[in-house]
């Protein structure tokens, strides 16, 4: 993990406007929108007008190129006020990665200034009804036509779905490869044979969509493949989760900041035995525990979000250990919080209920949890050649069973990149 975290003059303005129109725009109708399970456009066009989507998007597409770092902070304080805004902002990130990791030049000329300007959402179409941690699994397929591709099968999940304007699709275009099975490419919104189908009543993140997208013999041109040429697809997918896994958790950790404040608040104004609950001592482990935890998972965001923007080769293992631990943490602190308010933390009326709802889905969606302590085991298993130097401090009857191990786990990874 990096230990120079560095806050440029940007990144401090842009975590500034967002936390400007987090109080303004984004927490006085949290709740409105969440009963009526409908998108905030009022507060994703201050977003807009503040050049905020620029966050994410390079210099030379229209962008301000502040970077994830960035984009983790301003994630974070809008996730602060409403975890449901948080994930309707971020998305327009994880939906874009795509083309910024693969696309061609003409690509990313083409698509991301109208993202950068606000004037397009996007959406990211990689989970299925029977492919959801097995992204290798798709299947949806894309199939050439002169010209063309021409899409057929569903996607589920679809986050920013029907908002969007452009949509990742990732599909088969190779069903006999293993290795080169999968390719990206660009759906517009509007094109013939595209709908949102199913909308989804969810438990939490009620204000942002997310539905079932549709393709009934879609034909896009050939020009809309993500790169130069098919079969990147699966690469392209796992790319964008590493740079986007640090701004889920990001808003993990604004959805526990957000958490504890108000059960700070509560604590600090409900009164039991004659004096306010945050003078006994076991509210006060639980409010330190969750503080605590809160600003572990910060700084582990912002270290992690530093390396992945830095190219560092350890780049999985750190989203994956950000967006584990910070979204645990998110749940956690909601729970306890939701405990702080006592019965009152169970009724809608008051929006501790929705912070409790919002946690939960942070620790499925863009790789569950259980995933991302595989990837977090599987590099560290691979780090063993590294510790050498220890071998002679483990017991010598134990030395086979351990040498044996590294043996089995290289013959492992050995075949996974062969297949």
């Amino acid at each position: 993990m990096p230990h120079d975290i560095h806050f440029s003059p940007l990144c401090n303005e842009l975590a500034a406007k967002a936390r400007e129109i987090a109080d303004k725009h984004v927490r006085p109708l949290a709740s409105k929108y969440d009963k009526l399970q409908e998108y905030n456009f009022d507060a994703a066009r201050a977003v807009a007008a503040a050049g905020l989507f620029k966050t994410f998007i390079p210099k030379e597409y229209g962008g301000s190129g502040a970077g994830l770092l960035a984009l983790a902070r301003v994630t974070e304080e809008l996730a602060k006020a409403d975890s449901g805004f948080g994930v309707a902002f971020a998305v327009n990130a994880l939906g874009s990665f795509p083309i910024l990791v693969g696309g061609t030049e003409a690509q990313k000329q083409r698509w991301l200034p109208s993202v950068a300007r606000g004037e397009k959402m996007v959406a990211f179409c990689l989970s299925e009804k029977f492919a959801g941690s097995d992204a290798s699994g798709l299947a949806v397929r894309a199939v050439e036509d002169g010209d063309h591709w021409v899409i057929s099968g569903e996607k589920k999940w679809t986050t920013n779905g029907g908002v969007a304007d452009i949509y990742s699709v990732f599909c088969v275009t190779d069903p006999n490869s293993k290795s080169r099975r999968i390719s990206a490419i660009v759906v517009e919104k509007g094109t013939p044979g595209f709908s949102v189908k199913k909308v989804e009543n969810k438990m939490g993140i009620r204000c942002v969509p997310v539905v079932e997208t549709h393709f009934d013999n879609v034909r896009v041109p050939k020009a809309n493949l993500i790169g130069e040429r098919p079969g990147m697809g699966f690469k392209h997918a796992m790319q964008t989760l590493d740079l986007a896994r640090p701004g889920v958790a990001a808003q993990a950790v604004g959805a526990a900041q957000g958490a504890l404040d108000l059960a700070n608040v509560y604590a600090n104004r409900r009164q039991q035995f004659g004096v306010p609950i945050s003078n006994h001592q076991m509210v006060q482990k639980m409010l330190a525990d969750m503080a605590m935890k809160t600003d572990a998972a910060r700084w582990l965001v912002y270290a992690a979000a530093a390396g992945v923007e830095s190219g560092s080769p350890m780049t999985s293992k750190m989203a994956a250990m950000a967006k584990c631990f910070a979204t645990d943490v998110a749940m956690e602190v909601a729970t306890d919080a939701v405990q702080v308010f006592g019965g009152y933390g169970f009724m809608e009326d008051y929006p501790i209920a929705k912070y409790f709802r919002d946690a939960k889905i942070l620790q499925i969606y863009e790789g569950t949890n259980q995933i991302q302590r595989m990837v977090i085991a599987r590099h560290l298993i691979k780090e063993v050649a590294d510790l050498e130097h220890l071998q002679a401090y483990i017991p010598q009857e134990t030395q086979q069973t351990y040498t044996g191990a590294a043996a089995i786990t290289q013959t492992r990874s050995t075949a996974s990149t062969a297949s």
